[in-house]
């Protein structure tokens, strides 16, 4: 596999770290969760058969470094992240752009904010809770996680957002035990790391964002929403495929569950790609 270009990127109050590979139209994948550039490892060769791949960490995780560490996250502020990069990398040429979880929404929030600069988008789970009827809810999961992390700590809070996370999820039907592969594994350690950002700036902003239903409704053309076969019922799958049903727009099942990118990364990279028409 051909080592990736890399290359820092200032913006405003963040120096992204971001990777290149390949050549042909741009693709720029935007990771969730506590995720970085790494978590598109096990695809982003593959796909850079036929496109230029774009990755990168998000700004105040792994080597992407914020100037002020305490400073307050915003969805907007992360979207424009990707839409410097799109100006960096295809600059004048809409992309194809595939985000997964928080990223996703990042992604959401760019296709609404930068239309002319998004050919495809692909939005994997996006955990937009706000377009659900039981909304409330989930605003009470979001603030007892937040409770959780302040009073006892990263794991304790954890623990309450996974269970909030599958709420309503059929089990009765044991799920079979995940061996990961070994690129996987050996990034645990840089996503343990992330985990104390992620839930206490990222959660709690990502999860009160509301998407802009109408303009997303109008650009349904170019809008592809996503959901793992394995998740069904899970919360983000749930605001996913709400979200595409109310906007008309197509949905997608990918393999495995929220992290089928890791799990699955072969099977998940060539839906990808037929995801944006390849």
């Amino acid at each position: 596999m051909t080592d990736p270009t890399i290359g820092r990127l200032r913006v405003n109050g963040a120096t992204l770290h971001y990777e290149v590979r390949g050549q042909g139209p741009l693709l720029l994948l935007i990771p969730g969760g506590a995720g970085g550039a790494a978590a598109f490892d096990g695809i982003a060769a593959d796909l850079a058969a036929e496109y230029t791949v774009a990755t990168y960490d998000p700004r105040g995780m792994s080597r992407s470094t914020l100037d002020d560490p305490a400073a307050e996250q915003r969805v907007a502020e992360h979207a424009e992240d990707a839409f410097r990069l799109l100006e960096l990398l295809s600059p004048g040429e809409p992309a194809r752009v595939f985000g997964s979880s928080s990223g996703a929404i990042a992604a959401l929030h760019l296709l609404t904010a930068r239309p002319d600069r998004v050919e495809r988008l692909v939005a994997h789970e996006p955990p937009v809770v706000e377009v659900l009827p039981d909304a409330s809810e989930h605003r009470a999961l979001i603030a007892r996680v937040q409770e959780t992390f302040h009073a006892h700590g990263l794991m304790p809070a954890m623990a309450v957002f996974a269970a909030g996370l599958k709420k309503g999820e059929d089990t009765t039907e044991p799920k079979a035990e995940l061996r990961l592969p070994p690129q996987a594994a050996a990034r645990a350690e840089q996503t343990m790391a992330n985990l104390p950002y992620f839930v206490g700036r990222i959660v709690p902003r990502f999860m009160s964002y509301a998407p802009d239903a109408p303009r997303l409704q109008a650009l349904s053309d170019r809008l592809v929403l996503a959901g793992g076969q394995d998740s069904r019922g899970e919360l983000p799958y749930r605001a996913a495929a709400f979200l595409a049903e109310r906007l008309g727009a197509e949905f997608r099942h990918f393999p495995g569950g929220h992290t089928g990118l890791t799990t699955h990364p072969a099977e998940f990279g060539a839906t990808l790609r037929k995801a944006f028409g390849g």
